[in-house]
């Protein structure tokens, strides 16, 4: 497996502050505890619940969620021995041939993107196999009349369902159904993709913003409210991305286009040098809300992915001021009132994401701090005897029984990536998906 890693862990020339082994070591260590504590309580179903020290399922039929969205940060702390047992029992249990209906955009993020990375990181092609089976099964989503995927599918029926969808979901695929398509030489799952991200941009308004919901039978916005929180976020994301990872032209075009109209409208600088970005009406740019939040922070890192490192700063501070206004930061959050709006912490990965950004940008020692209190703050607040737990509510830090597959693969793996040599991970040569599973550049 180590010779293996060499495909994405090649070392980097970077002349700045030492890593912070102690802290990686201590994100390594929290990592195991939580793992340990799925292991012991929720092994073979999707989610642990932390307070209740029992188990979440998504759907009738578990699809190991925690296990393979794990995976790849557990081959990247170096944990060869807990890896290898994952991957195998994986191998062992993981079947997608089950009579259940699933949501195409969480199943494609967390488990189609899991596999194709723990694919290009360990070589098996047992697992490359399996995602082809998952992007079979979920192609029907995209037989609408416009090309806009639907919300959900049978696995094994490959019947639709749920036609009002958002720009996320509609337009968060062509890196995973990219990569797919690359990987076993089959164009059907690039093509299908990227036509639901070109109908989702064309569909965009007369001043260049999409909505919020969409149906993928009409086209016709049923929700003009524009932003870059939950139900659009990832579909700016992945117009960047998708220039980047494969080089797509009409990708890089949609996106310079896009990021015009999001700083036009979108941008909001209430006072001194602060930097947000709120709601606006996608027809006319009216604003319409002043909230910015715990997804929104995901934001700064792909301004400083697309170059524009005096925006990402300014937007990073902003997050980290929203942060420490409870010690800890809100699902939502009313920058101009300077009051949460909504108070639940889901042990959310963004904020720290865009501080790795920054840091492997800049090189600016500020990141590091800035993430060692991130790091401190939410052990603090969300660890348990057994594992760690979301939040209801930041300001009385009373928890919350849940803790998502996303902490393993992605709050724990940036957290780690921000603290651990540079040499871990060549961040110059792979693009993240939205669910940080690495995939290396074509």
């Amino acid at each position: 497996m180590r010779i293996l890693l060499l495909l994405l862990l090649l070392p980097l020339t970077i002349h700045a502050q030492a890593p912070n082994r102690k802290l990686a070591a201590e994100v390594k260590a929290e990592f195991l505890h939580a793992w340990n504590g799925y292991k012991k309580y929720a092994w073979g179903h999707d989610d642990l619940k932390p307070l209740s020290k029992t188990h979440h399922d998504w759907y009738p039929q578990p699809l190991l969620m925690t296990a393979v969205d794990s995976l790849d940060t557990m081959i990247l702390m170096g944990m060869d021995e807990e890896a290898a047992a994952t991957k195998q029992y994986i191998l062992d249990n993981l079947s997608f041939d089950k009579d259940i209906e699933v949501q195409n955009f969480e199943i494609t993020i967390r488990l189609l993107g899991a596999l194709l990375t723990n694919y290009q990181l360990t070589g098996d092609k047992r697992l490359l196999t399996l995602a082809e089976d998952l992007g079979n099964r979920l192609l029907p989503v995209f037989d609408s009349p416009t090309g806009l995927p639907y919300r959900y599918v049978n696995l094994k029926t490959g019947k639709v369902s749920k036609p009002v969808s958002n720009p996320a979901e509609t337009g968060t695929l062509i890196v995973e159904f990219g990569t797919l398509s690359k990987l076993t030489g089959k164009p059907i799952f690039y093509d299908k993709a990227k036509r639901a991200l070109v109908e989702t941009y064309n569909r965009r308004s007369k001043i260049g913003l999409v909505g919020e919901w969409i149906n993928v039978e009409t086209g016709a916005w049923t929700n003009t409210d524009s932003h870059i929180s939950g139900a659009i976020d990832s579909y700016y994301e992945y117009l960047l991305k998708c220039s980047l990872l494969f080089g797509d032209p009409d990708c890089k075009r949609m996106w310079s286009e896009s990021i015009v109209a999001i700083n036009k409208y979108l941008a909001d600088e209430p006072r001194d040098s602060e930097l947000w970005y709120g709601h606006a009406d996608m027809n006319t740019g009216a604003r319409r809300a002043t909230t910015y939040g715990a997804l929104d922070a995901f934001f700064p890192a792909v301004l400083a992915l697309s170059g524009d490192l005096k925006r990402a700063k300014r937007l990073q501070d902003s997050s980290f001021r929203m942060w420490n206004h409870a010690g800890i930061e809100p699902e939502e959050f009313d920058y101009r009132a300077r009051k949460i709006t909504s108070p639940a912490y889901h042990l959310r990965p963004e904020i720290v994401e865009s501080t790795y950004y920054l840091y492997r940008y800049t090189k600016d020692s500020k990141y590091m701090l800035m993430g060692e209190k991130l790091w401190r703050d939410f052990v603090k607040h969300c660890r348990t005897d057994d594992a760690y737990a979301a939040l209801k509510n930041v300001e009385t830090k009373e928890k919350n029984d849940t803790m998502q597959s996303f902490l393993f693969a992605e709050t724990f793996k940036y957290f780690y990536l921000l603290f651990a040599p540079p040499e871990t991970l060549d961040f110059e040569r792979v693009i993240f998906n939205t669910e940080a599973h690495p995939i290396r550049r074509f």
